[in-house]
């Protein structure tokens, strides 16, 4: 029994003796007291309410302190039940044990941290209705009164000699425990009602709630006090062990020695008990190891490192670091796999219910597919989609685990610069662990997962090595069948896992570990496919998170055209998502509030009232435009865009003056196109002496945004052409493409994109580099309607077609 006092917990009992104690009269009224009404519930941790019995409890919990207020303010009396979970922070009856007690509120007083400390008196036994007649904001119910059985007459000498027993016990306890002070004795002499002491020494015992809510549980009186003498018994057989196990060793004990006498003291109890935890921890680990399909080399380790288990004291540093090893080895999913679904035409529907578009990535998959289907041997390919933020690489992923019925894995690489962070740590190390590919098949169960490796073009490089360096042997099909983790000590097949690492660019990766992917770019997607992808898969999904059905909120097409092209601009769908989202909370907010029961936005205009002003001005095809200024493409990590170049001519000496915040591959393609124009002159009917009769001011508009690249070459030469010669370009023509000095146009990249900006923008004529004719031809037909397409070779051709 402790009456130590300890730091009290919200509805913990302050463990300290409770107050004292009634008579036999006031027993006989507190079992003829009805509660006929029903009554606010408190429910106890970590302790156990008896009848009679008087203990402080503290309660800070709102629930708790709202329902001891309203019991106080209205008769003072409670139903107390102790809670079957403690961790259960707003528990309802059903957390509750069934029988408690009705306890009374002797005072009721509130404590600085503003918690209040009740003082309780269990008044009599109750079970409760099993529905709460109240559940906010406490809980309240109904009382069923409880009567205690007490001894017959032929029962009543056993009861007496049990009750006798559990005086003698409790005072050799109190005897023995240091813990306890001798003053309690003193207290147990002056209890002269019987059934008061089997509730005082219950409430004072060391022994678990469920062991005490047993006890209150037991009507019959007689078996009670047997329980309880059992309880003390097991008790002060374990305390008188332990008091032995001291006297032993006292004489030994020194200073280095302790912890070793401290284990020593725990397993002679343990032994005496029939427990040994280190031995069910060999037997459990032996028996997991038995189900095991690993090769020889593992089985000899993992023989070796549980043979040491068995040698080394629990208490040594090494104990811990040799059991998390072998709870790893028998952990991970050595030669354990899923089986793959080969049915292409499933997957394949996978793959087109979860993502409008990727065409080109589907059908790899769809390939991996068919091939492993035919050799079932084939290593694992290691794919990297590349591709602007936003188009759905990392989500992709996913669709292919469900496509191939295979665990996912997602390891994000952004920001690693630790090379043990993917090798692990030597075991010889304090908190050494596995690396996080061993780490992430462990949790995943299969030694074929999809592993995604997100932001593969993120990882740095630190002082604790080079972590690009460690997936070259990851992601390598010819070495990964073997890859060793420095924890493991041991080699790991990975040859099964499906690899797929997700970029941004390509510019930050090592070129070996570029080498060792295939590349499958992503482009971003039109308006079209956003269009297609909102209303398929964004609108729905936002829908179910709102709480709005299909009938509650509507978006007519026009809206969400606006949608998209006015208020976001961006490669990918999170901004659109984001947007759609906040259409959803104001569609929400008015259907609350009782305002709409249907909110549509069915045009431009209502996006505009909801949304404020378009975040986004696209820049629109001028119908007629004068000498000296020419239309660009360009890409951008957003998406495609419209570009005017703008040359104008002032009397000088020749100088070539650059505005527009051009990058050095910029600045270099103006004076490549003015040099060729130069030298080409009386070709282009230009007369020589204006060259160096005139400045040449080359402008780009949007001078706060940064603009570099080669694709802007022919653009440039058409401009300066155009303003040379007094002669305004032909209309609704845009262009792109690189020069050289020679004279030729090379190709660009971000066709897709470029093409559709120019369509948005109302151009109707295209001039490419006929090396581009190809990724014109990957582009779908219904996105090019309307448009004209001339690929060229060469500078002059371009002006030809420009200037005629």
């Amino acid at each position: 029994m402790s009456k130590k006092e300890n730091d009290l917990n919200p509805e913990e009992e302050m463990e300290i003796l409770p107050f004292f104690s009634i008579d036999e009269r006031e027993e006989r009224l507190m079992q003829e007291e009805e509660y006929s009404y029903d009554l606010p519930v408190l429910a106890l941790k970590n302790t156990v309410l008896f009848p009679g019995v008087v203990i402080p409890v503290t309660v800070g919990r709102e629930r708790s302190i709202a329902a001891v207020q309203d019991a106080y303010a209205n008769g003072k009396h409670i139903l107390v039940f102790a809670q079957k979970d403690m961790e259960v922070d707003e528990p309802k009856l059903k957390d509750l044990h069934a029988l408690g007690v009705v306890a009374k509120i002797l005072r009721l007083i509130k404590m600085p941290d503003d918690s209040f400390t009740a003082i309780l008196q269990g008044r009599r036994r109750t079970g409760r209705q099993t529905k709460a007649l109240q559940t906010e904001p406490f809980l309240r119910a109904e009382p069923i009164l409880l009567v205690d059985e007490w001894p017959k007459k032929k029962e009543q000498i056993e009861f007496e000699a049990t009750l006798q027993a559990i005086r003698d016990k409790s005072e050799a306890l109190i005897d023995i425990s240091p813990q306890i002070p001798s003053d309690a004795v003193q207290l147990l002499h002056k209890i002269q009602n019987s059934g008061f002491l089997v509730n005082f020494v219950a409430t004072n015992m060391q022994v678990s709630v469920s062991a005490k809510q047993e006890l209150l549980d037991e009507s019959k009186m007689l078996k009670r006090a047997k329980i309880l003498l059992e309880q003390l018994s097991i008790q002060l057989h374990i305390t008188e062990i332990r008091a032995e196990l001291e006297e032993k060793v006292r004489e030994e004990m020194e200073k280095q020695q302790r912890d070793y006498i401290l284990n020593q003291q725990m397993k002679l109890i343990q032994d005496e008990l029939g427990e040994n935890p280190q031995s069910q921890e060999v037997d459990r680990l032996r028996a997991k190891a038995e189900h095991k399909d690993w090769s020889e080399a593992v089985q000899e380790k993992f023989d070796r490192e549980l043979r040491r288990l068995e040698r080394t004291n629990p208490m040594a540093p090494d104990y811990s670091l040799t059991l998390n090893y072998l709870e790893t080895l028998v952990d991970l999913p050595w030669n354990e796999f899923s089986e793959d679904n080969f049915d292409l035409n499933k997957a394949e529907k996978i793959l087109d219910h979860d993502h409008y578009g990727l065409d080109k990535v589907k059908d790899r998959i769809l390939e991996y597919l068919a091939v492993l289907e035919l050799r079932q041997d084939m290593k694992a390919p290691i794919i990297c989609l590349l591709g602007p933020p936003g188009v759905g690489k990392t989500s992709l992923g996913r669709s292919v685990a469900s496509a191939l019925n295979r665990e996912y894995i997602r390891m994000s690489l952004g920001g690693l610069h630790d090379e043990s962070e993917l090798r692990g740590h030597r075991k010889t190390y304090i908190g050494a662990m596995p690396g996080r590919i061993i780490q992430s098949l462990k949790k995943a169960g299969t030694s074929n997962p999809v592993f995604i490796l997100d932001e593969i073009d993120k990882m740095g490089r630190g002082q604790r090595g080079d972590p690009s360096s460690a997936l070259l042997e990851i992601l390598d099909p010819e070495q990964n069948s073997s890859f060793y983790d420095n924890y493991l000590e041991l080699d790991y097949d990975l040859s099964k896992v499906l690899f797929i690492a997700t970029s941004n660019s390509l510019s930050s990766i090592q070129p070996a570990l570029l080498d060792r992917m295939e590349i499958i770019e992503l482009s971003g997607y039109s308006i079209e496919e956003k269009l297609e992808i909102a209303k398929r898969h964004l609108i729905p999904k936002q829908r179910k998170e709102h709480g709005l059905s299909g009938n509650q909120f509507r978006i007519g097409a026009k809206a969400l055209q606006t949608l998209v092209s006015d208020y976001t601009q961006e490669s990918g769908v999170r901004k659109l998502e984001r947007q759609i989202a906040r259409l959803m909370r104001i569609a929400a907010k008015q259907i609350a509030q009782g305002d709409k029961k249907q909110v549509r936005f069915a045009n431009a205009q209502d996006i505009e009232e909801a949304l404020g002003i378009k975040t986004t001005i696209k820049d629109i095809y001028e119908e007629k435009l004068p000498a000296g200024v020419a239309v660009g493409l360009a890409w951008t990590q957003v998406g495609g865009e419209i570009l005017f170049i703008e040359a104008s001519l002032s009397p000088g000496k020749g100088k070539l003056q650059l505005t527009g915040n051009l990058g050095d591959v910029m600045k270099e393609s103006a004076a490549l196109a003015l040099s060729y124009l130069k030298s080409h002159a009386e070709e282009f009917g230009i007369e020589a002496s204006l060259f160096e009769q005139r400045d040449v001011h080359l402008h780009v508009p949007a001078g706060a945004v940064p603009k570099d690249g080669p694709s802007a070459g022919i653009t440039m030469l058409s401009a300066l052409a155009s303003a040379f010669k007094g002669k305004a370009l032909r209309s609704h023509l845009a262009m792109t493409g690189e020069i050289s000095l020679r004279g030729r146009v090379l190709r660009v990249g971000g066709i897709k994109e470029k093409i559709l900006a120019a369509k948005r923008a109302g151009v109707k004529e295209l001039i490419l580099c006929e090396d581009n004719r190809p990724h014109v031809m990957e582009v779908k037909e219904e996105y090019i309607k309307g448009l004209e397409f001339h690929y060229v070779k060469r500078m002059e051709d371009v002006l030809k077609i420009a200037l005629r």
